[in-house]
């Protein structure tokens, strides 16, 4: 049965509500039924279209400008942390689960507000998608971009994932390629009549080691670079000379640089070794000189820091948007048993958000 979500009340309350219902990637349909039917209901005014398991809605009031807000309702594998369980009361509440950081909070955030944020000054877009937490080709986003591309479109976008309740601006690019060495395979007992491939991957490890990488400012914000080996295969049997090895190395890179740029950069350390692109994904400029930004920024009361990692921050970076990182919660906490989100947190952001769309 689709449980009955009443997204006018506390958004801590809805937060357990959500969290209650369980959506691992994959499996969100009970939870986007619950989303789209609460949404029809609490949010009359809205325009709410369903694709797949995610669940759009918005304004049409024809303000000037548009602020997109997006949040998965997908969670990783519940590790003995289901249901919700709280600790301590008021200001210091606690709520404990799988997806309560990662990101049910935030989506608690966003639904409130569809339901009671009235005659905003911007008007509104609330995504609510699907298969975050797995492979990028399994994207919610992908088929919404592809089916529905001007539900994605907006003057800024704000992703909705834990932030600590401040404002991450922009993100790293990721590039993971696979450095490749070869050989002759050969008995080991007569090495001498192969060539170890192993063996020949020292110098990629070197490089690695000594590799100093970047750090740079953009829009203010500092932005650690990184490349890193991630990974080595190799090897054939225990009495053979290998003939391949493969070193995965991943590289994140400043908004600062594009994919390309990157890409190269990559192949001018590896100057003369086998590189593969396996994986890339595009860096997001944090836009903090965009008006829409720089109000969220001013609700938030708190600087905003660089986000050292990917988000789909980045795909709404892609279509020319200025986009942020701000919800409840520490992200290191995601994907751990031990996930949790304070009560705080919650309605901070909620007045935030709520602040700065400027709402009544």
């Amino acid at each position: 049965m689709t449980p009955r979500l009443d997204l006018t009340t506390d958004p801590v309350e809805l937060t357990a509500a959500l969290v209650d219902v369980p959506s691992v990637s994959g499996s969100e349909d009970q939870l986007a039924d619950a989303v789209e039917r609460a949404l029809r209901a609490d949010a009359p005014g809205l325009e709410v279209v369903r694709s797949g398991n995610a669940v759009l809605a918005r304004t049409g009031l024809g303000r000037r400008s548009r602020v997109v807000l997006a949040g998965h309702l997908d969670t990783v594998p519940i590790n003995e942390n289901l249901p919700v369980t709280r600790t301590g009361s008021g200001s210091d509440e606690v709520l404990h689960g799988c997806g309560t950081v990662d990101m049910k909070g935030g989506d608690a955030v966003m639904l409130h507000l569809a339901a009671t944020l009235d005659n905003p000054a911007h008007d509104l877009t609330f995504v609510f998608y699907d298969c975050e937490e797995v492979s990028a080709d399994r994207n919610g986003l992908n088929r919404i971009e592809s089916d529905l591309p001007d539900w994605m479109d907006g003057d800024l976008a704000v992703v909705c994932e834990p932030s600590n309740a401040a404002v991450e601006a922009g993100c790293q690019g990721t590039l993971r390629v696979e450095v490749r060495t070869r050989g002759q395979r050969a008995h080991s007992a007569r090495a001498w009549m192969g060539v170890n491939a192993i063996h020949a991957a020292e110098p990629i490890l070197r490089e690695l080691s000594e590799y100093e990488p970047r750090a740079v400012d953009v829009d203010g914000l500092r932005f650690h670079e990184g490349l890193q080996a991630v990974g080595i295969n190799g090897g054939v049997a225990g009495n053979v000379v290998p003939d391949e090895c493969v070193v995965t190395v991943n590289h994140r890179f400043a908004p600062d640089t594009t994919l390309e740029e990157a890409e190269q950069r990559v192949r001018q350390v590896f100057d003369g070794f086998e590189v593969t692109v396996v994986d890339a994904a595009r860096a997001a400029h944090p836009g903090l000189s965009e008006p829409a930004t720089a109000e969220l920024v001013e609700a938030s009361g708190s600087e905003p820091v660089a986000k050292l990692g990917w988000t789909d921050v980045a795909r709404f970076a892609a279509r020319g948007m200025p986009a942020v990182n701000f919800g409840p919660g520490s992200p290191t906490l995601a994907h751990t048993r031990q996930e949790n989100v304070t009560a705080d947190d919650v309605r901070h952001c909620a007045e935030v958000l709520r602040h700065a769309l400027g709402g009544s």
